[in-house]
């Protein structure tokens, strides 16, 4: 026999075999060939070992007296310690049938007897490379799904990093929007210059409480800035069905704008149907004493110049005769009015409702003829 013509991987071996000349031979043969040999003389005794320390290949006699060799197979595949260990029938049967039933109950290959040493070698070192083989298989599957769960948590962290980046981003852009008009709020975000631009017609109102100096010296601080959130709560809502963009509040001041940063070709109109609005929402609120609030109104449209100016603690806002002269509309206006210039008048006067007031003193323009927007027309 050439042993360098079969290749060897280190393993245990359990013969099995009532025969103790068979034995001897066979540990014979595999010894010399490198391997470990343990020794079984009946079936009992090589069920006990295996569970004891269980073998890499069994050499399995199938004539024995008490426990044959299928019945030992059966029980060795029916335990969990010894299922997978891979057992090579030994017999003097060589029936069919009888190879047949030793794969039925487990066996992974059946020699011969009388066998010839290289074939018995070469059975053995074939399971053997065999066995070898599907452990190295079964590593690699384990190191793949090690790295497979590894990546899944990398991916399930990204995506929660991910996640929390964009609800930040979200809850950021939410925050500017709430301080800057949208428009604004993209330049911002793609780095574009903000500086303030001219705008050849906007129409601008301001809104102011009537008496509440005198309300706010009755009430605590904290009830000051609840009703006042309330009111004005109301009033954003107002802006955002009319498309009015809010500019500022001051106060129990409340500044609103159309046709800016975004033109608006509905501007007058829109700001006309906010301050009919307004005048109704606040007759929902009332005073600590039970009266109902009353607001000053003015409106005036034309040139402004706006935008965000600064570095810090951005704010949107207009400047220019336009508003200057709004401001003064409403300072000078009637409690539970809406007060307009003779351009909101000429623009609006086909659809809206008003009252000539007359002619009264604007500071830093002199007299001008002032109107009071009382309604929309009936067709409208």
């Amino acid at each position: 026999m050439n042993s360098n013509q079969v290749s060897t991987i280190q393993a245990n071996i359990l013969v099995v075999d009532d025969t103790p000349d068979n034995v001897r031979l066979l540990s014979t043969i595999l010894t010399q060939q490198g391997y470990q040999v343990r020794k079984a003389l009946n079936g009992q005794r090589a069920i006990s070992t295996a569970q004891e320390l269980p073998p890499n290949l069994i050499l399995l006699d199938v004539m024995m007296p008490e426990m044959n060799g299928y019945e030992v197979c059966a029980q060795l595949k029916a335990s969990p310690i010894t299922s997978s260990i891979p057992v090579i029938f030994l017999s003097a049967l060589d029936d069919v049938s009888d190879k047949v039933k030793a794969f039925e109950v487990g066996a992974v290959d059946y020699i011969t007897k009388p066998f010839q040493d290289r074939e018995v070698l070469a059975r053995v070192a074939n399971q053997l490379t065999i066995q070898h083989q599907q452990k190295l298989l079964q590593q690699q599957t384990e190191k793949l799904e090690e790295l497979v769960r590894r990546l899944q948590n990398e991916i399930q962290e990204r995506e929660g990093v991910e996640l929390a980046l964009r609800i930040a981003q979200e809850k950021s852009d939410r925050l500017l929007l709430n301080i800057l008009p949208a428009a604004i709020v993209e330049n911002l975000k793609k780095g574009e210059n903000t500086e303030a631009e001219r705008f050849e017609s906007a129409t601008v109102l301001f809104a102011d409480i009537v008496g509440f100096t005198s309300i706010a010296a009755r009430m605590s601080p904290q009830e000051l800035v609840s009703l006042l959130n309330q009111i004005f709560s109301k009033f954003d809502e107002l802006t955002e069905k009319n498309g009015l963009e809010k500019i500022k509040t001051s106060g129990d001041a409340y500044m609103v704008a159309g046709g800016l940063p975004v033109p608006k070709a509905d501007r007058a109109e829109a700001i006309a149907n906010m301050a009919l609005d307004m005048q109704a929402a606040i007759a929902d609120f009332k005073t600590d004493t039970g009266e109902q609030f009353q607001i000053r109104i003015g409106i005036h449209m034309g040139p402004v110049v706006a935008g965000v100016i600064g570095t810090k603690k951005f704010i949107y806002d207009l400047w220019g005769d336009t508003v200057n002269v709004a401001s003064r509309m409403e300072s000078q206006g009637l409690p539970g009015y809406i007060q307009v210039t003779a351009a909101i008048y000429e623009e609006l006067k086909d659809r809206y409702v008003f009252e000539e007031r007359g002619a009264i003193e604007i500071k830093g323009k002199g007299e001008e003829i002032v109107y009071l927007l009382t309604g929309k027309k009936a067709d409208r």
